[in-house]
């Protein structure tokens, strides 16, 4: 995972080139850990996650549920923040252009 733009986390500047990266750093984070590696970006309030919480707690909404969209929500903050794009590939021809071989 290549980065370029991002904000310290657990003592490790995360820093994301594309939107794959942001996908790739949020995909395996469970919910603590999730509202954790967000915290520094601001996204969402103390308010946003005790609304959470008070979901979860009060048996309305699955936790599994909740952080798909917390997960969704971050993604679409943090590409719109950093100005994020996709991540360019290469076609074969160009990528042969440059072969040594």
């Amino acid at each position: 995972m290549a980065f370029k733009t991002g904000l310290w986390y657990a003592g490790v500047m995360v820093i994301f080139e594309d939107i794959e990266d942001v996908e790739a750093w949020l995909d395996p984070l469970e919910y603590v850990d999730f509202w954790e590696a967000v915290a520094p970006y601001r996204i969402f309030s103390i308010a946003d996650r005790d609304h959470c919480d008070g979901l979860i707690a009060g048996g309305k909404v699955r936790q599994g549920t909740i952080l798909e969209g917390i997960k969704a929500m971050a993604r679409t903050g943090m590409i719109e923040r950093f100005g994020l794009q996709h991540r360019r590939y290469e076609t074969h021809e160009a990528q042969g252009a440059r072969s040594l071989h």
